[in-house]
């Protein structure tokens, strides 16, 4: 059974989260209607396609967490799915590798989230970067094709650490065993979403606004300082305020772990913005409309999840 006082607390975040959703929606239709003049405009027709496609996947969210723990595993396991094929799909790869691939899909990724499931750490935190990390070369050697061997066995790894080893993280932290705070680790999974996707959307929003040095304009020329600033900044602020969700007992606290997964998030952006400059491609995918693909959105969470169930494991768990 769940716990009524963290039924109370997921209520009063999902009802906040509709209540952002609901004012971003009135100013969106107020710009569209005031500035655009009904007409075509790229800035607010971005923003306004961001708060629609944010409609769903809150909504989407918000009935997982209604299932059950069972419900988000499944979940996850199948954003991994979705988020693995869009990365081999840009990675170079050979008749050779298809074993390897087959493996990456059918039985590692379906293995690492069972044992997320079961709450085997002692397994599921080495499954991927150790088994995985050996056995998937084995696989491309079998072929007998060295082509740019090396290249296409670590884009099949990396392939396989970011969207399945990574992203597992984030119902891992549902296995935490937190002392006072039992039945209550979903609140960990919407913290951590809340943060680094709200990081995302103020760095957006700072830069807008007040952007004007660019951070790295090789790698992602929208980024600015200022907005970098500004977003980790009240990310930080936001993870401060929402505490009484946490383990973590104080607003000081809650705010560290913020800043940090903040700004694991921000370099995570980084690093998958520069894979998609070195193929040569702007969105990972079109699956989300106004988001790009599946790792469009989840580029920052898969840097910052496993930081942030490795912190509060450290810190929390006795």
């Amino acid at each position: 059974m769940l716990d009524l006082h963290m039924i109370h607390e997921t209520q009063l975040l999902f009802a906040g989260a509709f209540g952002v959703l609901l004012l971003a929606s009135t100013i969106a239709a107020l710009l569209r209607w005031r500035v655009a003049r009904g007409q075509p405009h790229s800035v607010i027709d971005n923003l306004a396609s961001r708060i629609n496609a944010w409609w769903w996947m809150i909504g989407i969210l918000g009935v997982v967490f209604a299932m059950g723990r069972g419900a988000i595993v499944i979940l996850f396991a199948l954003l991994s799915f979705y988020a693995l094929r869009e990365f081999v799909t840009i990675t170079t790869t050979r008749r050779g590798d298809h074993r390897a691939i087959v493996a990456a899909f059918f039985f590692f990724l379906p293995c690492q989230y069972i044992l997320v499931y079961v709450g085997w750490y002692g397994l599921f935190s080495i499954f991927i970067p150790v088994y995985a990390f050996l056995f998937l070369p084995i696989l491309s050697a079998m072929s007998s094709e060295t082509m740019r061997f090396l290249e296409r066995c670590a884009g099949v790894q990396w392939a396989v650490m970011i969207c399945v080893f990574c992203i597992s993280h984030v119902p891992a932290l549902l296995t935490l065993d937190i002392p006072g705070f039992d039945e209550r680790n979903l609140l960990l999974i919407a913290f951590l979403v809340i943060v680094v996707q709200g990081s995302d959307v103020l760095q957006y929003v700072w830069g807008k606004l007040i952007g004007k040095r660019k951070i790295a304009p090789l790698l992602s020329p929208s980024k600015t300082v200022e907005g970098f600033a500004g977003g980790v900044l009240s990310a930080t602020a936001l993870g401060a305020s929402l505490w009484w969700i946490t383990p973590y007992g104080s607003p000081i606290k809650a705010g560290a772990v913020a800043l940090v997964i903040a700004l694991m998030g921000f370099l995570g952006g980084l690093v998958m913005s520069a894979i998609k400059r070195d193929r040569g491609i702007k969105d990972w995918g079109h699956m989300i409309e106004g988001h790009g693909g599946m790792l469009d959105r989840l580029d920052s969470v898969v840097f910052a999840a496993p930081v942030f169930f490795h912190v509060t494991r450290y810190w929390w768990v006795p």
